[in-house]
């Protein structure tokens, strides 16, 4: 079985019955909570009881429809209509017209319309924000936190798109120039992650879209909400500058939509991201047509600790939480803290601290995506260096020291292995300015900044010979 979204976003009750629910009683949808008074709030980024899920210059879907919900009581919000398989081959078809408009814009002239999303964001940064802590479950400031990120990385691409370009390099023959082209490579595919609803597409969406690339996104089932309004959100800036709104298309949608993703070969570049065990089976869809890939899987974070949060995502999560807290007493461990679901409504549970495990217990080299801390106690520098590199993962790390020393070889090539590698601050919250992926299992792609831009380009190298000779490169003749 395919499960996107750290195999989670099941949840969005994916039930053919709904089919018929855009034609239910008044009464039916009055439970939803798009209808209360408190939560009127919704209908400001256009969003209605039943949405249509998939956008292409215009909006419709012809899939299933599911109900999202809040994780703070298990309350239905609304309803998506998803994509079907016919609406994916649209769709596909219509950003691959739009992209022979797009690219064919000077850069800095999409940098403006990126600007412009940017600016479209920040206007609706407090209800957006609003909805990805309704939605998704973080807590309030960590939901506008997550709009900010996509509002800086516009910022960011708008100037990246007056500076991309490769170099002229020195060429050994006489009267030619040696030089690297840097062009779009496409349609750019993104799959993102309920943990992450809107930061993650900005990484992508923003840079690619400055790189010459259209865009078609397909988030997490149990975040489609989300989907829907940041790309009405997009839409009408394309639409107030008279762009095919295609450029930046949605396909709101589960397995079926993700593998036809990842298997057709029109879409250029397969941004990622979830779990391990799903990106494996990406990448091989992905590698077997001799495509490129852009991972970003587990993380399985040292020392990240829990004590301002809001509700796990689902019951499911739920589930694996206590499951995790059993599997740690199992493989010898205490809980010292927590470890137990709280009597509330919604998906609350508590942060748990548990000691006593062995560095290498398989339950702490599993990302059980909940507020679980494994302690464990270290002799050496050494030594906590390897426990550190001996998982799987390797996204984040970090460590708290004043020794100078230790921070040198914390950071050099005996030190930590992971792709965000810091010292003195916690493992999350990466700055965009840096290019944000990870090593091993979490699937060494990159997004956002530095030379994270190269991943939506292909690159040429040209020789361009104005001499009147054919001279050969390693002063090879032919007598």
């Amino acid at each position: 079985m395919w499960y996107f979204a750290r195999e989670l976003c099941v949840n969005a009750t994916k039930n053919r019955k709904l089919l018929g629910l855009w034609n239910r009683p008044a009464a039916f949808m009055s439970t939803l909570l798009i209808n209360q008074p408190q939560y009127t709030w919704l209908k400001e980024l256009g969003l209605r009881e039943e949405n249509e899920g998939v956008y292409n210059g215009s909006w419709g879907g012809q899939g299933e429809v599911i109900t999202t919900y809040c994780p703070a009581n298990n309350e239905p919000i609304a309803r998506v209509r998803q994509a079907s398989v016919a609406d994916y081959e649209e769709t596909v078809k219509k950003a691959r017209e739009a992209w022979k408009v797009w690219a064919d814009i000077p850069a800095p002239k999409r940098g403006e319309i990126v600007r412009q999303i940017g600016d479209a964001l920040r206007e609706k940064i407090q209800v957006l924000g609003n909805l990805v802590s309704l939605e998704m479950g973080k807590i309030l400031v960590e939901g506008v936190g997550e709009v900010q990120e996509y509002v800086d990385i516009c910022d960011y691409a708008v100037g990246l798109s007056r500076m991309i370009g490769g170099p002229i390099l020195p060429s050994e023959r006489p009267g030619h120039a040696l030089i690297e082209q840097w062009n779009p490579v496409g349609l750019v595919g993104i799959i993102t992650a309920f943990n992450f609803p809107v930061a993650v597409y900005g990484w992508n969406n923003a840079i690619a879209m400055i790189a010459g690339n259209v865009c078609l996104w397909k988030g997490a089932p149990t975040t489609s909400l989300i989907s829907v309004a940041v790309t009405k959100i997009i839409a009408k800036v394309l639409e107030d500058n008279k762009l095919p709104g295609a450029i930046c298309s949605l396909t709101c949608g589960g397995a079926d939509i993700g593998t036809a993703m990842a298997k057709d070969e029109r879409v250029n570049l397969l941004s990622f991201t979830g779990s391990t065990q799903v990106g494996k089976q990406v990448a091989l869809m992905v590698q077997e047509r001799f495509g490129r890939s852009l991972l970003e899987l587990g993380g399985n974070n040292a020392i990240i600790a829990n004590v301002l949060y809001g509700p796990l995502h689902t019951k499911q999560a739920v589930s694996m939480f206590l499951g995790a807290v059993e599997e740690a007493k199992k493989e010898g461990g205490t809980v010292v803290c927590g470890g137990k679901v709280m009597d509330r409504p919604g998906n609350y549970v508590e942060p748990t601290i548990v000691t006593g495990l062995a560095h290498d217990a398989s339950i702490a080299h599993t990302e059980t995506f909940a507020p679980i801390l494994y302690v464990f106690k270290f002799k050496t520098e050494e030594e906590v260096f390897a426990w550190n590199n001996e998982v799987k993962q390797g996204l984040s790390s970090s460590i708290f020291t004043k020794d100078l020393g230790r921070i040198f070889r914390w950071l050099g090539p005996k030190g930590s292995d992971c792709g965000i590698v810091n010292v003195n601050i916690p493992t999350s919250g990466a700055e965009i300015g840096g290019a944000f992926g990870g090593e091993k299992h979490t699937g060494g792609g990159r997004e956002s900044g530095s030379d994270a831009w190269k991943q939506y380009m292909r690159r040429s190298t040209c020789t361009i010979n104005y001499s009147k000779d054919l001279p050969l490169a390693q002063g090879i003749k032919f007598q």
